[in-house]
């Protein structure tokens, strides 16, 4: 069955999967990690717009100046955007042909922890405008004034080196399948519909901001991402267009298993009625330990297959050591394996490490999509 909605963006998702057809394409590195390199303290979060309180709209009780929101990254798509396109274009500067957007915990649910939920659908418009900007910047310097022979018509004059916007939708930090109270298995912190809420929202956000792409990413349970899912395809419905989708779930440690029990197979067997664009593994482990669990996903997936692991395991300090030439040689064999459609970094990652990588896959095949392939692309 084919999705019938047409694309929201019709003219770049084609110039998407035209590159998806000719080679493996680059996703970016962390954001926190750029993050942590400015050092800033809790007046740099709050900025100017903060710096007496949460907000002058919303000056409930509990919100007042005595909530720290230092570590809240994603509000510095409001405090501090020009950090925050200053770590994009590092990225798009080393080869990333994708960017994330800066909202990783930009639901109501995950804001809550800084009593800021009210910005959940500002911060996913900004912080996907901010990345769009970004992205169009990088593509200006890259125009093609005489495209090659065979080029499509409609895309004459465009960048020969297009930049996309990866709507990133979180997991949030609650989970829908498993109790937080091991005294009480029954028990449950969030129910599907408060997770279809806040996902609607952010995909609201994300959407108006001009993400090419949604994403939702870091999945440790399923039924968290089936939240997602529903709420992005009811978005997707009410404007009656779509934008592609990726899933990229997450193996917390050597089981090759996500915290709600699945296999890398099972999870993509839940989630392929989504019709995503691809589907793939990021964080929690690093390319080596992350390599079979990709693997199992190529074997089985007809659709494309993302992989952007960590840069290595944390050590004793919960620091990243894997070097920017160790990552690259592990996900250039990944590439020249066969295996991925899309590679980047997660945790520990660098511009660095997306150069190396990207050098790595330069002139490598991509995986070749399943002749019977049903994605939304097809």
């Amino acid at each position: 069955m084919k999705n019938t909605l047409p694309w929201l963006h019709p003219e770049r998702t084609q110039l998407l999967l035209d590159a998806l057809a000719q080679r493996v394409l680059v996703i970016d590195g962390a954001m926190g990690t750029m993050l942590q390199t400015y050092k800033l303290e809790e007046d740099g979060y709050r900025g100017e717009r903060f710096a007496e309180g949460h907000d002058a709209q919303h000056a409930h009780a509990h919100h007042g100046p005595g909530c720290d929101v230092k570590g809240n990254n994603d509000l510095l798509s409001l405090t501090q955007p020009e950090i925050i396109k200053a770590v994009h274009n590092a990225y798009l500067d080393a080869g990333a042909d994708l960017v994330e957007t800066n909202t990783f915990n930009s639901t109501t649910i995950s804001q809550a922890d800084y009593h800021l939920e009210h910005l959940a659908y500002e911060l996913n418009r900004e912080g996907a405008r901010l990345a769009r900007e970004c992205c169009a910047a990088a593509e200006a310097k890259t125009v093609d004034a005489s495209p090659s022979p065979g080029a499509r018509p409609s895309l004459a004059g465009l960048s020969n080196k297009p930049r996309f916007v990866i709507g990133v939708l979180g997991p949030t930090s609650r989970t829908a399948s498993i109790s937080p109270d091991v005294n009480d298995p029954g028990f449950r912190n969030v129910t599907f519909e408060e997770l279809v809420a806040a996902y609607s929202e952010a995909t609201r956000g994300l959407l108006d901001g001009g993400a090419d792409i949604i994403m939702v990413e870091t999945i440790f349970d399923t039924l968290n991402a089936k939240a997602a899912l529903y709420a992005v395809a009811q978005e997707f419905a009410r404007r009656g267009a779509q934008v592609p989708i990726m899933i990229s779930g997450t193996i917390t440690d050597m089981s090759g298993r996500t915290l709600s029990g699945q296999t890398a197979e099972a999870f993509y067997y839940s989630l392929r009625h989504a019709r995503p664009l691809s589907i793939g593994l990021n964080c929690a482990l690093g390319a080596t330990e992350l390599r079979a669990y990709v693997d199992a996903i190529a074997q089985v997936a007809d659709c494309y297959v993302s992989a952007h692991p960590n840069a290595g395991l944390p050590n004793a300090f919960a620091e990243y050591d894997e070097t920017p030439e160790q990552m690259a040689a592990t996900i250039g064999e990944f590439a020249s394996s066969g295996l991925v459609n899309f590679v980047g970094g997660c945790c520990g990652t660098t511009p660095a490490h997306i150069r190396a990588i990207a050098d790595a896959v330069r002139d490598v095949k991509p995986r070749a999509l399943p002749a019977a392939a049903h994605m939304a692309a097809a």
